[in-house]
């Protein structure tokens, strides 16, 4: 199989997986609900955001319709550059890594993109998928489904601690989904293949680094 082969079966797979995953949170849970997978330590939760990645927020109205314009302009930039990748002798974990993350953006950006359209809202009610009354909103103003929760370690901060003294800890708070999950290998595989794949490229364009030969 090509790489231009694999990346487009990786993107195809990712997003077939998060879109199916929210639609079925979307579809059968009200905003707020959980239920554990395992114990305590994976638990779907069911919330929605405006913003960032892992439920971070974003500066209102405008600052969610820049952040969906800059999405949807950073991966036109990804996708030119992995086209790129495609014709070039790179690794191919460098391929995969640009393709989750591509995957995990536009994943991301239907929700901010349509979810307002087609989805009613989820407060207090399971959403119906379009609604005759129509969406909770308009174009590029879709709240990011998250459900996934790892609350692996629970405990308060001691009393001592510098401001957070005697508060409720948790690991790992953030609440995410699956496009979060593939952007974040994205790109914890590329800074474990950028130093192979440039020392390669720089090897390449400077001869005197070539490997010396034992002439005796």
């Amino acid at each position: 199989m090509g790489k231009k082969t694999s990346s487009l079966l990786i993107v195809f797979l990712i997003l077939l997986a998060d879109q199916s995953l929210k639609f079925w949170v979307k579809t059968h849970m009200i905003l707020g609900q959980e239920f554990s997978i395992f114990g305590k330590w994976f638990v779907i939760h069911f919330v929605e955001n405006n913003g960032m990645a892992f439920g971070f927020e974003f500066a209102g109205n405008y600052g969610k319709i820049f952040l969906s314009v800059f999405r949807i302009a950073a991966v036109g930039g990804i996708a030119w550059y992995l086209t790129k990748l495609w014709k070039r002798d790179v690794p191919f974990g460098l391929t995969v890594s640009v393709s989750l993350i591509m995957a995990g953006a536009i994943g991301n950006i239907l929700d901010s993109a349509f979810y307002g359209m087609i989805f009613n809202d989820s407060y207090g009610q399971v959403a119906t998928l379009f609604p005759p009354d129509g969406g909770y909103s308009t174009f590029l103003h879709g709240r990011v489904v998250d459900m996934l929760y790892f609350p692996i370690l629970e405990g308060h901060y001691p009393m001592w601690f510098p401001f957070w003294g005697g508060q409720q800890f948790i690991f790992f708070r953030p609440v995410f989904n699956l496009a979060d999950s593939s952007i974040t290998i994205g790109i914890f595989m590329i800074l474990f293949f950028y130093r192979r794949f440039f020392d390669r490229h720089e090897t390449a364009g400077n001869p005197s680094v070539a490997p010396t030969e034992n002439v005796e």
